[in-house]
């Protein structure tokens, strides 16, 4: 019954910015821990970024000062501000929510960086 959406991706040129956003329903992810994962064709899905219930974040070395991960309890979202964006990056973005021992995922949203 928990659902994710996320949004925000799109085609960006190397150096510029995009921010992703992850909305839950019902009033859930303040409760949850939060992961940013990155899927790109012939790899595994990886972590890029992570935000615990208290507030704890954790970022993959590849995003490491470049990418930034927050939450907005009252909207029930969670951000991934991604700057200097690097052709490496693209991929397709999903938001995973950890609840009660659950894990939820959403669709993606595919973020390109061109050379």
């Amino acid at each position: 019954q928990v659902q994710l959406v996320e949004s925000g991706g799109g085609l960006v040129q190397a150096g510029g910015s995009l921010r992703l956003s992850c909305v839950a329903s019902g009033s859930i992810l303040r409760f949850a821990d939060v992961g940013w994962y990155r899927q790109v064709p012939g790899k595994q899905r990886e972590l890029v970024a992570g935000i615990s219930r208290g507030g704890s974040t954790n970022y993959a070395d590849s995003v490491k000062g470049r990418f930034t991960i927050s939450r907005d309890n009252a909207k029930n979202t969670v951000y991934l501000q991604m700057n200097s964006l690097k052709p490496e990056d693209t991929g397709v973005y999903y938001c995973n929510a950890k609840l009660h021992g659950v894990d939820y995922w959403g669709k993606g949203t595919l973020a390109t960086v061109s050379s």
